[in-house]
C-alpha cells in the first residue's frame, strides 16, 4: 500500500471515530451506562465481524494458538482499558480532562516505538507531538477544566491504553492480516466484556429499535469501520506517525457536536481544530 492510501485510511478511521458521540450521547440519554456502551460496541463488532468474514474470509478465524496474545493486548489491554479509563476520567474529573489526557496517547507510541523498534524521532515529528496536544488540550477546553489526582492517572492510564493498540498491532500485522487483527481484537473484547463491564439489564434495552439501531451504528460505523481502516493504514507506516493523524479525531468531534448537537464553537476550540489540521500537514 502507498503512504498516501495509508495516510488516507488513518484521517479516514479518525473521522469515524469523530463521530461516536452521535451515537453514544443518545444512547447513555435512553439509560446506558458508560460500561453497557463499551461492551455494546464490543459485541457488535464482533458480531458484525463475524458475519462478515465468515463467508467471505474463513481464513481471518485461524491463528496460532500462542498469538491469543497479541489480541489480548489489543482487544482487552488496549480497547477495554483505554474505554474503563477514559469514562472513569469523565467521572472523576471532566470530559475537557479526559478528552486532552487520551491524546497524550501519540507521546507514549513515539517513545515506545523509539524503544523497541528505534524509529527515529526528528524535529518534524516532535513539532506535530506538541502541535497535536495542545490543540487537543484548546479542542477539548482543559485550561479552563478542574484537575485532580485521579483524573489525571485515569487520563494518563486512558493514553498509554489507547497507545497500546499501535503497538500489540504492529506485532499483529507482522504475522496475520488486517482483516484477521480486527475481527480477533474484537473477539477478545467482546469476552472481556463478560467479565469486567456487562449489564444484562441495560443490554436488555436493545430490544427498543431506536436503540437497536443506534446501538448497530456505533458498532459498525465508529467500531468495525475505523478499526479496519486504522489497521489497514498501521501495515503502512510507523506506529507514531499513524497515532498523529488520527487526532483529527477531535476535530470531527468539534464538528459532530457544533452541527448536531447545537453547541457553539469558541474561538480556543477553532484554533486547537487549526493546530491539529496543521500538524497533520506537516506530518504528511
Amino acid at each position: 500500500m502507498k503512504k498516501s492510501s495509508a495516510y488516507a485510511c488513518i484521517i479516514g478511521a479518525a473521522t469515524l471515530w469523530g463521530l461516536i458521540g452521535t451515537f453514544s450521547v443518545p444512547l447513555l440519554a435512553s439509560g446506558f451506562s458508560s460500561a453497557s456502551v463499551v461492551a455494546a460496541r464490543a459485541f457488535g463488532a464482533a458480531a458484525l465481524l463475524s458475519l462478515l468474514f465468515g463467508p467471505t474470509k474463513p481464513g481471518a478465524f485461524r491463528i496460532a494458538p500462542r498469538d491469543i496474545r497479541y489480541f489480548i493486548g489489543t482487544g482487552v489491554v488496549s480497547f477495554l482499558l483505554f474505554s474503563w479509563c477514559y469514562f472513569r476520567c469523565i467521572q472523576t474529573s471532566s470530559l475537557a480532562v479526559a478528552a486532552t489526557l487520551l491524546y497524550t496517547g501519540p507521546t507514549f507510541v513515539t517513545v515506545l516505538s523509539v524503544l523497541l523498534w528505534k524509529e527515529p524521532v526528528t524535529r518534524r515529528k516532535l513539532l506535530a507531538l506538541a502541535m497535536t496536544f495542545l490543540g487537543c488540550a484548546l479542542v477539548a477546553g482543559i485550561f479552563d477544566a478542574r484537575l485532580n489526582l485521579s483524573g489525571l492517572v485515569f487520563g494518563f492510564g486512558s493514553g498509554f491504553c489507547y497507545a497500546l493498540y499501535s503497538i500489540f498491532g504492529r506485532y499483529a500485522l507482522a504475522k496475520y492480516s488486517v482483516e484477521t487483527v480486527t475481527l480477533w481484537t474484537f473477539l477478545c473484547a467482546a469476552a472481556g466484556s463478560l467479565v469486567f463491564l456487562l449489564r444484562p439489564a441495560e443490554l436488555a434495552l436493545l430490544a427498543q429499535p431506536r436503540t437497536l439501531l443506534l446501538a448497530l451504528g456505533l458498532a459498525a460505523l465508529s467500531t468495525v469501520a475505523p478499526f479496519l481502516l486504522y489497521t489497514k493504514g498501521l501495515s503502512a507506516v510507523s506506529s507514531s506517525h499513524a497515532a498523529i493523524l488520527a487526532t483529527i479525531e477531535p476535530v470531527v468531534a468539534v464538528l459532530v457536536s457544533v452541527l448536531v448537537f447545537g453547541e457553539a464553537l469558541t474561538l480556543p476550540a477553532a484554533a486547537g481544530v487549526a493546530l491539529i489540521l496543521a500538524a497533520v500537514v506537516i506530518l504528511r
